[in-house]
């Protein structure tokens, strides 16, 4: 699993993507901040955390799951 915290939410997702081979074609989202918005346009996000730690392995059943924030706010 790479480090993509910083990265835009598009960005990482396409990162996975393209690292696995679409073996996992889809990763969850949530609002960082804790209000509770849904991530409708990805490239709007930043990834601010992530539930898998840079350097672990993931596999097609690895379920990816990115804390985001706008791109004009802090994570």
């Amino acid at each position: 699993m790479p480090n993509l915290v910083g990265t835009g939410l598009q960005d990482a997702q396409d990162a996975i993507q393209t690292l696995t081979s679409y073996g996992i074609a889809i990763t969850k989202s949530h609002d960082a901040t804790g209000a509770g918005r849904r991530q409708i346009l990805d490239r709007d996000w930043k990834v601010c955390d992530q539930n898998v730690s840079p350097g672990a392995t993931i596999t097609s059943g690895t379920l990816i799951d990115f804390g985001a924030a706008k791109l004009s706010e802090s994570c």
